[in-house]
């Protein structure tokens, strides 16, 4: 009987000793990642495959399959950067326009594919993938002989036939067919004569290249034998470009309505709609148009066939505002389950880049993909609980004695113990919004609303803790500004002025006129505030933030025109741009411009005082990089001390801004220009050169030292070059620092190291006090965040060991810099395409928090120098309270006893 479990008993034994897992405070604890796909560009809906998807491609280079259910993502493939990575072409097996094509491949064959792709154009990349697992089966490409116009290509899919359409404009166009499984050509290229084909006016439905030429469409069947020339008349000129009907062969949208040029194909009457797509209702071919008036969305569809409404398809329903215009990309039907009629999905893209499932009448689930390109950051302090800020401000009231202090305390008091005593017997005032959604700070700081802002115009309102979106806000028709500048986001004011309302403000420029928008809104709840929208009659150059204002505790917004006038916002903080100054960069011809402002008799104005021109005598250098210091920035040591117990002072100049060129040179191909410009007196402080390095390039710009990575062609590797800035021995000013007064020049000490990586990304942990030790966070190319020491990056490190480097602390040089795993802040929570990286300090001086954006979103919190300020979480609290217990007892046990001791001695 023994023997009966011995032999089960020692396998879960075995099976016990080999289970390994993270424990729990080490993963998702006090970090979360969002994975997103990217704006939605082709997507087909099958709810009749056994296994229901939504398959999907996007702009930004993702393949990718969608549970139909949640809309959250079942497999995902993150192709090639772009142009490589750009998807032309989208060929489901089961999809095809022509009820004759197939994607089988031929017996015995292991070419065949659930789902085709063509992608880039120098080489263009035809690959098959698996649809169940997102498994890449096949691939071969194609290198065009003129890679210059291979941009323009387009493809085809027509039984089991690539067709590569490459047009030269106004000229011709070059037809090649390739077996689609295996890439073999069918024939030679045949050359289509078409003096009128242009980038603007052409497009390709299906087998179809048609073009608009006035009040005409001019069209070529490119796979028909007899290559003749179609000609449409409209009825008007176009006004916008024209679309293909995807679903439709030689079907286009001519300003909302569809026009066959294709005799085989039929479109019923005189139809207008936003978007269109077709699909199959009852076996029959359905064409579906949606469009957004009032804030409903109503879907329709005719039955191709007879022109008959499919009735059963009409849908209507509200369309929150925040997802901008929808477009109808795809849809498609499944029989109940009870046999009575048929569920149908329909599939929308947006203009704020959202993908959105309607269902029965609703929304059912959303994506909100414009999360994969955040331009800017930024942590908001949640507002105190009412009681807290009640206290908070009556201990920030200036009492005019004693008295009447204590008397305000006693009352506040026995306010707070009233409002206790209610909220127990449930007669309490409701709680707020935001104490209900859970916004209220904590005692540590850690908790607090991360707004993010979208190259879409979209803004979010994200707790940085649950990740939870408590708020969105779209603004249409809001662009970057010129020279490739994005928008961007500013906070005001902040939480902690209570009972004044935090507030941000969005900077843009209008998409059709080119002035610039203001947007306020409450960066906590997302409400507008202080006016909402304001549409300026200027265009931006430049903007700056000015200081508090004692009336409302607001930070002004300076903004130099084009026309180099200033302005203020709001009006009354004017006063406080006096003795301000600006300046301006142009990337192209790397010339720079500073500004005096000077405030008198009431109004604003700028004075041209500088001007400096970075990019040679031949103006070929162009700007790729600037890094100013962080505006909230402490610096807690002003010096650093050497090993003979001497103290090196830093070179802290606020006004220090860093310029990166780059220029092609003929003998060393690139040459990289360093430039460290004071933007006040416009004096160069320090310059640098390398030669033959090249972008990425990547900067960090902080307190006395800089850093930035770039990749040296010469060596084939990425190294990363470190600068930090001394005054000496002697300070020239301890407490004001002052551009205009000459000051010294600084002294520089720089090394260089290498990396096993390519760095996407650099930016430096900030803290509250600027106590902790400054720490480099480095995004990589394969999507980690490496938290690298300042010790291991100090130019200063000796090269050989000495007993005063000893004394510093300082390493030996050596020039590899190691990645070990266990400084990835992001273990194994990989961020793809990796951009940007933001950080915030928060209430603990140890703690910095952590955002870093791509395609997809990691949110962390990092402690360069351990959480000396937090107790531990297996901190023994009930030890430490029978130690202290203990010695109060014993303290006051031996006073009793020493006392009698003491009055015993005395009656002797």
């Amino acid at each position: 009987m023994q023997e009966k479990w011995l032999l089960p008993a020692l396998s879960l034994a075995l099976l016990l000793g080999t289970c390994s897992a993270l424990y729990e405070d080490q993963i998702k604890k006090f970090d979360w990642r969002g994975v997103n796909v990217g704006a939605l560009k082709q997507s087909r809906v099958d709810l009749n495959h056994f296994q229901p998807r939504i398959l999907v491609t996007t702009y930004e280079g993702v393949v990718a399959s969608l549970c139909v259910k949640t809309g959250e993502l079942v497999w995902r493939q993150v192709l090639e950067q772009k142009p490589r990575g750009d998807v032309k072409l989208l060929q489901v097996s089961g999809f095809a326009d022509d009820s004759s094509d197939t994607a089988a491949a031929p017996m015995g064959s292991n070419m065949g594919f659930d789902m085709l792709t063509v992608q880039g154009h120098a080489p263009a990349l035809v690959r098959g993938w698996n649809t169940n697992m997102g498994a890449l089966e096949w691939e071969w490409s194609i290198m065009p002989m003129n890679t210059e116009r291979a941009q323009d290509a387009m493809w085809i899919y027509s039984k089991s036939v690539l067709y590569h359409v490459l047009p030269a404009w106004r000229s011709h166009l070059e037809v090649t067919a390739y077996f689609a499984s295996s890439g073999h050509s069918t024939g030679s290229t045949s050359k289509v004569i078409a003096p009128w084909i242009t980038s603007e006016s052409c497009t390709l439905s299906g087998t179809f290249y048609v073009c608009t030429d006035g009040k005409q469409l001019i069209s070529l069947d490119l796979v028909s034998k007899s290559g003749q020339v179609i000609r449409t008349s409209l009825e008007a000129e176009p006004k916008g470009k024209t679309q293909a009907l995807t679903g439709l062969n030689g079907v286009v949208i001519v300003d909302g309505k569809p026009i066959s040029v294709n005799k085989d194909q039929s479109i019923c009457g005189d139809l207008r709609s936003s978007s269109f797509a077709v699909g199959s209702f009852n076996y029959r071919k359905v064409l579906a148009y949606a469009d957004l008036s009032s804030g409903i969305l109503r879907i329709n569809a005719l039955y191709l066939d007879n022109c008959a409404p499919a009735a059963e398809l009409e849908q209507s329903l509200p369309f929150p505002e925040h997802f901008g215009t929808p477009s109808l990309s795809n849809f498609d039907c499944k029989q109940k389950r009870n046999g009575e009629g048929k569920n149908c999905l329909f599939l929308f893209s947006s203009t704020s880049e959202s993908i959105v499932a309607v269902q029965h009448g609703r929304v059912r689930w959303s994506r909100e993909e414009s999360l994969a390109n955040v331009i800017d950051s930024q942590f908001v302090d949640l507002p105190l609980a009412d009681t807290e800020g009640t206290l908070e401000n009556e201990m920030k009231g200036k009492a005019g004695d004693i008295a009447s202090a204590f008397l305000r305390r006693i009352t506040t008091q026995a306010v707070q113990i009233r409002s206790l005593f209610l909220h127990v017997i449930g007669l309490g005032p409701p709680p707020t919004d935001t104490q209900r959604a859970g916004l209220v700070r904590d005692s540590f700081g850690l908790h607090k609303m991360l707004v993010l802002l979208t190259r879409a115009g979209k803004i979010f309102g994200i707790d940085n803790v649950s990740g939870k979106h408590h708020w969105q806000l779209h603004l249409p028709n809001v662009i970057g500004f010129a020279n490739d500048e994005q928008m961007r986001l500013i906070v005001q004011r902040s939480a902690k002025h209570f009972p004044l309302q935090p507030l941000c403000t969005i900077l843009g420029k209008n998409a059709v006129s080119g002035n610039g928008v203001l947007y306020r809104f409450n960066p906590i709840t997302g409400k507008v505030a202080e006016g909402g929208l304001v549409q300026l009659d200027y265009r931006i150059k430049q903007l700056s933030l000015l200081g508090e204002t004692e009336k409302d505790f607001l930070k002004g917004i300076l903004l130099l025109d084009a026309s180099n006038k200033v302005h203020v916002y709001p009006e009354h903080a004017a006063p406080l741009a006096d003795g301000m100054y600006l300046y301006t960069a142009d990337l192209k011809t790397a010339e720079l411009a500073g500004y005096f402002v000077k405030y008198a008799g009431g109004q604003l104005s700028s004075t041209h005082i500088w001007n400096a021109r970075l990019g040679g005598h031949n103006s070929e250098q162009q700007i790729i990089g600037v890094a100013g210091k962080n505006p909230i920035e402490h610096v807690h040591s002003q010096g650093r001390v050497l090993g003979d117990r001497s103290v090196l002072y830093k070179y802290i100049n606020p006004n220090l801004v860093a310029f990166v060129t780059q220029a092609p040179d003929s003998t060393h191909k690139s040459v990289l220009n360093l430039y460290l410009v004071d933007v006040v007196s416009g004096s160069v402080v320090f310059t640098m050169t390398h030669r033959k390095v090249r972008a990425p390039l990547s900067i960090v710009h902080s307190e006395n030292w800089l850093a930035y990575s770039y990749f040296n062609e010469k060596l084939r590797r990425t190294e990363i070059t470190t600068i930090e800035l001394y005054e000496g021995k002697s300070q020239a000013n301890s407490s004001v620092w002052s551009s205009l007064q000459a000051p010294p020049m600084p002294l520089v000490e720089r090394q260089s190291y290498i990396l096993p990586t390519i760095v996407e990304a650099l930016r430096e942990t900030i803290t509250e006090r600027g106590i902790t030790n400054k720490h480099v966070l480095i995004g990589t190319a394969s999507g980690s965040i490496v938290e690298m020491p300042w010790h291991l990056l100090d130019p200063r490190r000796p090269i050989a060991s000495t007993t005063q480097g000893r004394e510093e602390g300082a390493i030996p040089y050596i020039p590899e810099l190691p990645l070990p795993t266990e400084s990835h802040i992001n273990y194994n929570q990989t961020v793809a395409r990796l951009r940007n990286i933001y950080t915030a300090p928060s209430g603990l001086e140890s703690t910095c928090l952590v955002v870093a954006t791509g395609l997809d979103l990691f949110v962390t919190r990092v402690a360069p120098s351990k959480t000396f300020d937090l107790l531990k979480e297996d901190f023994d609290y009930i030890l430490i309270s029978i130690v202290l217990v203990a010695l109060t007892s014993g303290s006051l046990i031996v006073k009793h006893l020493a006392s009698r001791k003491l009055l015993k001695q005395a009656w002797k």
